[in-house]
């Protein structure tokens, strides 16, 4: 018999401790997140999922396979944790909806600027930010950066973001908090600068600065790329197949600024960490988890291993 593929028409035939913690269809989108990457689903939405019944509009900042493997699912995907012994997996639900950026940018901004949205999220890589390493300012002089500033629906990320901010500011929809996620130091004050080096309106810029908070975060979770074997684990544990499951180890960390400009998911509920300040946190995992994790690699490597399990086994 063939096994039918993960949607909400199949979601009965997943064990029940597997399924998502909220019934998918009752969640409202009030997060629009950009880069609905692995590591976004295997990271911030698991939070989103646990915290309580906010839903997530994901948006692809590239190609359409995010949305070619979720669409056909009704949103729904597999998280399986790997680590020492068995592997579980478990059903997300918080993915509501899924939009092909590159296709249909004014969607975006649209949805950057409902009303019922009062958080965007990111994790779009650092150089999904277009941002000159040695300045930290936006390059205005990118080729796609410059057709964004020349009028086109924009289709860069701060772009977006921008004209979002825009149209909810000309429809009087309300203050917004936009959580970078990226691994750029000192995350949200950044990316609020490049969001000012992309602004020409003085009066936007006045909306911004009164309506609109850049939290610092610091995020950890290794998601490695997801195998066909993952794949086949996860139709043995769920009874389903699912193109767009994820694999990620068992530690997840989450500390983000206490500095929102309007509601929020209960995201601390899911574990997350809420502090007036984020950098202490960012120096531990730079001198701790990222230095150690750097010096297994270049000893693991002449020692003739492969990856770095071995070395820590070793």
């Amino acid at each position: 018999m063939s096994v039918p593929r993960l949607s909400l028409r199949t979601l009965d035939r997943v064990p029940l401790d597997a399924r998502p913690r909220v019934d998918p269809p009752a969640r409202r989108v009030g997060v629009v997140h950009l880069g609905v990457g692995a590591f976004h689903r295997a990271h911030q939405a698991v939070y989103t999922e646990d915290a309580g019944d906010w839903g997530i509009c994901g948006v692809t900042q590239r190609s359409a396979r995010v949305a070619r493997r979720l669409l056909p699912q009704d949103g729904l995907y597999a998280v399986l944790t790997k680590g020492p012994g068995a592997g579980d997996a478990r059903v997300v639900g918080a993915v509501r909806e899924v939009l092909v950026g590159p296709d249909d940018p004014a969607s975006v901004v649209a949805r950057i600027a409902d009303p019922a949205v009062r958080v965007v999220t990111l994790t779009v890589t650092e150089k999904g930010y277009r941002r000159d390493p040695a300045t930290g300012r936006l390059r205005r002089d990118d080729p796609e950066v410059a057709a964004d500033l020349a009028g086109r629906t924009p289709r860069t990320v701060v772009g977006q973001l921008v004209a979002g901010l825009d149209a909810r500011r000309c429809t009087d929809a309300g203050p917004l908090t936009v959580v970078c996620c990226d691994n750029l130091p000192s995350n949200g004050p950044a990316l609020r600068a490049l969001v000012g080096d992309y602004v020409g309106d003085d009066g936007l810029a006045a909306w911004i600065a009164g309506s609109v908070r850049f939290p610092a975060t610091m995020v950890d979770r290794i998601v490695p790329a997801t195998t066909d074997a993952d794949r086949a684990e996860v139709t043995r544990l769920l009874g389903v197949v699912d193109d767009g499951a994820v694999v990620a180890e068992p530690f997840s960390q989450w500390v983000i600024e206490d500095d929102f400009a309007a509601d929020r998911p209960a995201w601390e509920k899911a574990g997350a960490v809420l502090t007036a300040d984020v950098a202490p946190y960012e120096t531990v995992k730079l001198r701790m988890l990222n230095g150690a994790h750097s010096t297994l690699a270049y000893l693991g490597a002449l020692a003739g291993h492969e990856h770095i399990a071995d070395a820590v086994a070793d």
